[in-house]
């Protein structure tokens, strides 16, 4: 991938520079984490004897439904002739995978992706807020950030709010609504960080200013209404490292 012009990083250094808040995705934005969900939910489908397998280009097609539970059951559905699923079988697959994702994140083979540590270094310097707005579980996010970050993380952000928070997942600004109420904070202050064209979706309906960097999964998504558009986190410049506190964070 080719480095962003000068002009696109000055943009993105300043967005996030003049944020209140930075409010984060995590699947795909913190850490590129689907290829180790796609692997959990094939384990988990094993476990309860399925025959169900995902490889990577159907996975990629049903990143399209938001959540876990969701993405099951839409799958269900395809097949058409299949057995019967309910509620409690979802649940139990779903719980399933979760406990299998720990155990691969664990491992330590899914770092944070570039940047990020010295994003959040960065705005936790500058007086800064943090937010997540996810539609995956607290189970996961804790996963993934107990071993990035140390079992401690959580007290580095003002506000968590995952896809069983609220009734509508992404695209529906729902999640990013409830982060907003919690830090009392209005839309325009704040930057979502994402990689997902639903991601972006859901935080321009909040009204939230998106930054995006592209992933494995999602980058050859529609980011025409985002702010910047970056690789990765790395590319945002030396204003993004300065550690003054600005006046009007929180």
């Amino acid at each position: 991938m080719q480095a962003p012009p000068a002009a696109a990083r000055c943009d993105a250094d300043e967005l996030i520079r003049r944020a209140a808040a930075l409010i984060f995705d995590v699947d795909g934005t913190l850490a590129e984490t689907e290829e180790l969900h796609r692997q959990a939910f094939n384990l988990a489908f094993a476990r309860q004897g399925l025959d169900w397998h995902w490889d990577r280009a159907v996975y990629k097609d049903l990143l399209r439904v938001t959540g876990g539970k969701e993405r099951m059951r839409a799958y269900h559905a395809s097949l058409r002739t299949a057995a019967p699923l309910v509620d409690e079988d979802v649940a139990e697959l779903h719980r399933i995978k979760t406990a299998h994702f720990a155990e691969l994140v664990n491992t330590g083979c899914c770092p944070l992706r570039p940047g990020v540590a010295g994003l959040l270094a960065a705005a936790r310097a500058r007086g800064q807020r943090l937010a997540i707005a996810t539609t995956t579980s607290h189970g996961n996010i804790d996963a993934l950030l107990s071993q990035a970050l140390g079992t401690r993380w959580a007290a580095d952000f003002d506000a968590v709010v995952a896809g069983d928070d609220v009734r509508h997942k992404k695209p529906a600004p729902d999640v990013y609504l409830e982060v907003l109420a919690r830090l009392k904070l209005d839309a325009p202050d704040c930057v979502a960080v994402e990689d997902s064209s639903n991601g972006l979706i859901a935080a321009s309906r909040a009204g939230v200013p998106v930054l995006i960097t592209r992933s494995m999964f999602f980058g050859e998504d529609d980011f025409t209404a985002a702010r910047v558009v970056l690789d990765d986190l790395s590319e945002l410049g030396a204003a993004t490292q300065k550690t003054e506190k600005q006046p009007h964070a929180q």
